[in-house]
């Protein structure tokens, strides 16, 4: 089963038979709070079982591709889907590596000699393919100031441990009260603050959004010549020793990928996408003429909505410079799911294809990496390009962690989040000839309004449809 979401709006509801109305209702009690901040650009979702789509949500209200011409959103939408982008190239760096084309643990000037040498503190340094996909590598984001960067992470761990000190607080009062909670209930408190705090204005103005970087209206030729911004400026840390969010990363990676793959880094991509059949992702190209791309926008100092500001993406193609539909998201997440399942499927008398990347591979890329962390996900690791929480319990009868991967992004005007629920398999399903991969829930959601908190949304809709799933087994 899997589901998709954008934040679109689309007036009405379409149901099958075997979903009820009472979980209609209930998914619609559940996502409104969530999704009425977004106002302009709302939401409306898809599920699949079986990667068919048999299920319609549509929130109601107000929800524009374009305000000023009352263009209203469609599932054909296209919008900037920002750091998702990072997972889009990691298939393609996952699929390098597969083809014995690319050593992970290589030094990238093996591939890209544009890029210099690095020194940290009078040391010669390593970066390599690896460190760059785990944000490991030291290369600054758009911060230029490593003191400002300290003092950041400083408060954020600072208010991490005392979000941590209240959850552990929380959760020993259930425990002792006897109530079991898992990751497929009602949603931790701390989720719904972090709604209730970040969508409590939409659009909100986000310091982030702050750095000149952001707003680069350049048009650059090719990767390489992007590594202009950033290739000569000092590293923030040895490589492997810590973790730094960094679009510039990505921008490096996509120059190795382009050398290994012997094409312009945006024509290998295009390639994939077709491969994947996913036929609406493009380059973010202010020039192209691109059906059903939907405006952006902002707020103002004094909240009103306006259209987001020129910006040309040219510079990060491959860690925030991409252009989707929520259906093309669900055949991305639907693609990465079968690969990952497939092998689990011994029995299955019809003859599965191969998955586009190999189960190995993805259990690879959604394997935490030390030293890592994920601002929109608390209990979350950086894996490769992917924000991943790991199965978990450490008590019986108390709260049980399911396992997930995740993306968010936020671009100038557009937020975006992709999230991919595998199901939990027994030894029965996974021996069962009508079983077939993928399984589990993927939920999409793509906004044209900048600075949209999604991550707790995403997984609040994945968290009910993954229960209405278990009740029908149940019953």
């Amino acid at each position: 089963m899997v589901l998709g979401n954008c934040c679109h709006l689309l007036l009405g509801f379409f149901l099958v038979s075997f979903v009820s109305e009472s979980f209609r209702l209930h998914i619609h009690a559940e996502a409104s709070p969530s999704l009425e901040c977004l106002q302009f650009a709302k939401s409306s979702a898809c599920l699949c079982v079986k990667y068919l789509p048999v299920w319609f949500y549509f929130f109601t209200g107000l929800g524009y591709a374009d305000v000023e011409n009352r263009v209203m959103c469609k599932p054909e939408t296209i919008m900037r889907i920002a750091s998702i982008s990072k997972c889009l190239t990691m298939m393609a760096v996952a699929k390098l590596w597969e083809e014995g084309k690319l050593d992970l643990d290589a030094p990238v000037q093996k591939y890209v000699p544009e890029f210099p040498e690095k020194v940290y503190e009078g040391e010669k340094v390593t970066i390599t393919t690896r460190l760059l996909v785990s944000h490991l590598s030291g290369i600054r984001h758009y911060e230029k100031d490593i003191a400002k960067v300290k003092e950041e992470k400083e408060k954020a761990n600072r208010a991490l441990k005392l979000t941590k000190s209240g959850q552990d607080k929380e959760q020993k009062e259930k425990d002792g009260k006897g109530i079991e909670k898992t990751d497929s209930g009602k949603p931790r408190k701390e989720h719904e603050g972090e709604v209730k705090n970040q969508n409590s204005k939409p659009g909100r103005r986000d310091k982030e959004f702050e750095h000149e970087e952001y707003y680069l209206k350049e048009k650059f030729e090719s990767v390489i010549e992007s590594l202009k911004i950033f290739k000569n400026d000092p590293l923030f840390f040895k490589p492997g020793s810590q973790f730094l969010y960094s679009t510039y990363g990505f921008t490096l990676l996509s120059a190795v990928v382009e050398r290994v793959s012997g094409q312009k880094f945006t024509d290998y991509m295009l390639k994939m996408f077709r491969d994947l059949d996913m036929l609406s992702t493009v380059l973010d190209d202010n020039e192209a003429m691109i059906y059903n791309r939907a405006r952006c926008y902002v707020y103002n100092k004094k909240g009103r909505l306006v259209n987001a500001p020129y910006v040309d993406n040219s510079y990060k193609w491959a860690g925030g410079g991409f252009l989707s539909s929520v259906g093309d998201l669900l055949k991305f997440g639907n693609a990465l799911l079968y690969s990952y399942q497939a092998g689990q499927f011994r029995n299955n008398n019809r003859k599965l294809l191969p998955g586009y990347l190999k189960p190995d591979t993805v259990a690879m890329m959604w394997t935490p990496v030390p030293k890592t962390e994920v601002s929109w996900d608390r209990d979350g690791k950086y894996a490769m390009a992917w924000a991943v929480v790991e199965k978990k319990q450490q008590y019986g009868f108390c709260r049980r962690q399911r396992h997930y991967a995740s993306h968010t992004g936020g671009a100038v005007g557009a937020s975006s989040v992709l999230l991919i629920l595998p199901e939990e398999l027994d030894s029965d399903a996974e021996d069962t000839a009508e079983v077939a991969p993928p399984r589990g829930v993927i939920v999409s959601i793509i906004c044209n309004m900048q600075s949209v908190s999604l991550n707790s949304t995403a997984l609040k809709i994945a968290r009910e449809f993954d229960k209405e799933k278990q009740a029908q087994y149940i019953d």
